[in-house]
Parts: structure tokens; C-alpha cells; sequence
């Protein structure tokens, strides 16, 4: 079976097996959303099956409060207007808690639905600093870290390690992608030594990117930084390589996964980019990935980790507060320590975790290794 059939069929059994009431009488409603179909899916795949099996584990106890677990998903493409009709169904099939989604603006949108409801909504993937830093979300918690902190560890190695001084910087005019850009432009200012040249934003989906890269090449950048999804990110570093333009590949953590190296084969050895900490090492991580692959057949992909850690911090706060009630659940948001497969993890005062970092990755091989 071919990938894209592969995805299609997870995502088949995700939204007829799962959706369904998976248990009589009184339950605990979680609602996932995210990209189940689409360009994104396999991000937002992966964050269900972590979603899926800490449920699984939890149910195979007590549930939360005593009562077992039902888990209703939903599929927002990654689409911003998608994710409002998605959240509003989830509300309006008693979804109690949430978590999603992958993609930030998607995560924008859909978040004035829950907030309305009354819902507290974790992610284990959208890092867009809106969502925690402007105080407009109170409700909205994630398990990876934000933009500004990707854009210090990105524009540091950059200028540090790199010894680079001119860079061009793309992106996909999305919510993640541009801010992203947005972030570590500001970053280099604050750095110096390190000259923007170029700053454009491209049509995601395009099926040529001539232009930009014949725009790279001409500024001569010594970098380029890329703000946005794999699948866009495959077909530009294809093309500049192609064409020969000495540039170094920078990109954040939206390519971080097997997908990207399938996509842009040989062409994705040498890029860098950033993802989250690698915690191969830790007794969870290890015996979830095992789970994982003996439930799917295959390794767990970039947001399972994370995925799994957004529910087991929903249930300690609502153990902790001794309810689901939206005040009280919040307020044990910010006391609770979770020994997740991310390390122990707990969350700051703006919804922000505390625990879970990032790293530098280089393609080597076929493989994304940590450099630092």
C-alpha cells in the first residue's frame, strides 16, 4: 500500500471507528482536531494516535473521575474556515475538553468556538506566539514550545554556528509560516552580524517556484530560511538544488518528519531544521513508541509524543481540580507536573509548557539528526 493510500486509510478507520460512542451510559467527552486528510495529515495523524492511545491507557484504568473516556475526532485539512465548521461540531457533540489543533491557524479560528463553549483546548503542534502571548486565549494550553523560542535557537545557530551573515527568508503567508519569519527577522536585528536580504512570501500549493528561487539566487544569500510546510519545502529545495544555488537550507520544525525526506529525496541531505528535544532515552518514550508499532506497524510520527502528553495533562488537572469545570480545570492547569514520554512537563502562566524544548536538526542520509 502506497503512502497516500496509507494515510487514507488510517484516517478512514480514524473517523468511522473512533467517532462513534465507544461506551454506554456517562462519559468524558475529548474532542482531537486536526489534519487527518490533506497535505498535513500525516502531522495530524500522528498527534491522534498519541491522542488514541493515551486514551486507551487511561480507559484501561480509571478513565478521568471514574468515568471512561470517548473520544470524538475531528478533520480541519489544515484549513482555518475548515477547522471553525469542525469545532463547532465537535461542541455541539459534547465534546468537553480538546485537544488540537496541528496547524496554528487553524488553531486561531476554531479557538473562538471553544472559548465560547467554555472548553479548555491543548495542542500538541501549533506554535504561533499568539495563542499564548497576547492573552486573547486563556483557555489554550500546548505541549510544544512557541515561535519565539524556535526563532532564538534558529537565528543563534544561524549567526554562532553557521557563521553565516546574509540571509533570504520565505514563507507561505500562513498564520505559522510568516509569523515564524516574522519572529526570527526580528531576532536577527536583536543579533546583529546577520543581514535580511530578502523577505517574500509564496502561494502554497504552487506548482513552480521558479521565481523565488531565481530571486534567491540573485540576492546571493548565504542561508535560506523557510517558513511553512514540507510539502512546499520539498518542491524549493528540490528546485535551488537543482539549479545549483549555493545557499545553505534552513527550516523550522513545520518539516521536521519522514514525510519531507520522502518528498524531497536526496535533495533533503544537508538541510537543517528544528524539532523538539530528542527524548529517545526516556522509559515512556520508549515503551509508547513499542506500543505504536505494534498497533500500526510502523514508527510513531513527529507529533505522537506530544499528542499523547495534550491528554495525560487534561487528566491530571481534572483529577487535580476534582472536576471538569472549565474555572477549576484551568486553574489546575498551572499547578499540575506530568511524567510524559516529553520528560516532566507542567505549564507556565500563560498556557506555555515548561519542560519541552528544541533542538537543531541536520538531514543526513535520509534522516534528521540532532546537531544540537
Amino acid at each position: 500500500m502506497n503512502s497516500i493510500f496509507k494515510v487514507l486509510a488510517v484516517a478512514l478507520l480514524l473517523l468511522i471507528g473512533i467517532t462513534a460512542p465507544g461506551f454506554a451510559g456517562d462519559t468524558i467527552k475529548i474532542g482531537s482536531g486536526g489534519a487527518i486528510t490533506g497535505d498535513s495529515a500525516p502531522y495530524g495523524l500522528s498527534a491522534a494516535r498519541g491522542v488514541e492511545i493515551a486514551i486507551e491507557d487511561l480507559n484501561a484504568k480509571s478513565g478521568i473521575l471514574g468515568k471512561k473516556i470517548e473520544l470524538l475526532v475531528g478533520d480541519d485539512v489544515c484549513k482555518p474556515e475548515v477547522a471553525v465548521n469542525m469545532a463547532t461540531k465537535l461542541v455541539s457533540d459534547g465534546a468537553q475538553m480538546i485537544v488540537g489543533h496541528v496547524c496554528s491557524g487553524a488553531t486561531i479560528a476554531a479557538n473562538k468556538i471553544y472559548k465560547d463553549a467554555g472548553l479548555i483546548v491543548i495542542s500538541p503542534a501549533s506554535t504561533n506566539d499568539d495563542l499564548t502571548l497576547k492573552g486573547e486565549h486563556p483557555n489554550f494550553f500546548r505541549t510544544i514550545s512557541y515561535d519565539g523560542a524556535k526563532a532564538d535557537l534558529m537565528t543563534s545557530f544561524v549567526k554562532n554556528n553557521l557563521k553565516v551573515k546574509t540571509v533570504a527568508m520565505i514563507h507561505d503567508k500562513g498564520d505559522y509560516g510568516k509569523g515564524q519569519m516574522e519572529l526570527a527577522r526580528k531576532y536577527f536585528e536583536k543579533l546583529g552580524d546577520v543581514e535580511v536580504i530578502l523577505f517574500e512570501g509564496v502561494t502554497t500549493g504552487a506548482v513552480d517556484y521558479t521565481d523565488i528561487v531565481q530571486k534567491i539566487k540573485r540576492s546571493n544569500a548565504e542561508l535560506t530560511m523557510w517558513g511553512g510546510y514540507h510539502s512546499d519545502a520539498s518542491k524549493i529545495v528540490g528546485m535551488i538544488k537543482k539549479k545549483k544555488v549555493d545557499t545553505i537550507f534552513f527550516y523550522a520544525d513545520g518539516i521536521i518528519g519522514d514525510n519531507f525526506v520522502t518528498l524531497a529525496g536526496k535533495y533533503s541531505d544537508g538541510v537543517y531544521a528544528t524539532g523538539p528535544n530528542d527524548t529517545s532515552s526516556n522509559p515512556l518514550y520508549k515503551e509508547l513508541t513499542a506500543k505504536h508499532q505494534k498497533k500500526y506497524g510502523e514508527a510513531p510520527g513527529t507529533f505522537f509524543y506530544n499528542g499523547y502528553a495534550c491528554v495525560q495533562a487534561l487528566a491530571a488537572a481534572a483529577e487535580k481540580a476534582g472536576s471538569i469545570d472549565y474555572d477549576k480545570m484551568r486553574a489546575a492547569m498551572f499547578e499540575i507536573k506530568v511524567d510524559s514520554p516529553l520528560g516532566p512537563i507542567g505549564f507556565d502562566k500563560n498556557g506555555d509548557v515548561v519542560g519541552a524544548g528544541f533542538s537543531v536538526y541536520q538531514f543526513q542520509n535520509g534522516k534528521y539528526t540532532q546537531v544540537n
